[in-house]
């Protein structure tokens, strides 16, 4: 049995709830052709950062893409919903926070991605990275090559180092309004 958070995950940007106004933005990103390499998701837990991080890379590297409507049935949107894509490599930065685990990072970033148009790395609980992690990071996210895209998800916001959050597009989750969930409860429960 799967936890309703799983089951009723988020598929495409359509799907999330409560967040407009990031929606809105990496979506005219997407279409407009202008994708930032670090984006940093800020917020209370289960407002949707590392849902919409999938949704993202979903976007990014769909057979049909870059497109801000992935069709979610091409070989690159099934793998990364299941978790499998070698294009889209999620790290709970709780436990793998040290400068080796970002020295990993570094030394795979040249490889270029397998099926899609970007490797993106998630990096969820990023606030727990070390300061050495995050320092040897930033030359990355200054000068990364053209296919890497970083999405940092985080509950506090100011615990991510000034010289990152310079770096990053930053959106702040807030959490839904309760007309919204209504919504959304209503669908599950009809479906």
């Amino acid at each position: 049995m799967a936890a309703l958070y799983r089951k009723y995950r988020p598929q495409t940007f359509q799907e999330v709830v409560g967040q407009e106004a990031v929606v809105r933005t990496l979506t005219n990103a997407i279409e407009q052709g202008k994708i930032r390499q670090a984006y940093l998701f800020a917020g209370p837990r289960g407002t949707g950062k590392t849902s919409l991080a999938r949704i993202l890379a979903k976007a990014l590297n769909c057979a049909h893409g870059p497109s801000a409507t992935p069709d979610n049935t091409c070989h690159a949107c099934v793998s990364i919903t299941s978790g499998t894509s070698l294009d889209v490599i999620e790290m709970d930065a709780a436990s793998q926070r040290g400068i080796d685990d970002i020295r990993d990072i570094r030394d795979r970033v040249v490889l270029q991605p397998v099926e899609g148009t970007y490797k993106v790395y998630i990096l969820d609980e990023a606030h727990q990275l070390t300061e050495a992690a995050w320092n040897a990071l930033l030359k990355l996210i200054e000068e990364p090559p053209p296919h890497l895209l970083f999405v940092f998800c985080t509950t506090e916001l100011q615990k991510v180092l000034p010289t990152v959050r310079s770096r990053c597009q930053t959106f702040v989750f807030q959490r839904p309004r309760l007309a919204e969930l209504v919504k959304v409860l209503r669908w599950i429960a009809d479906g």
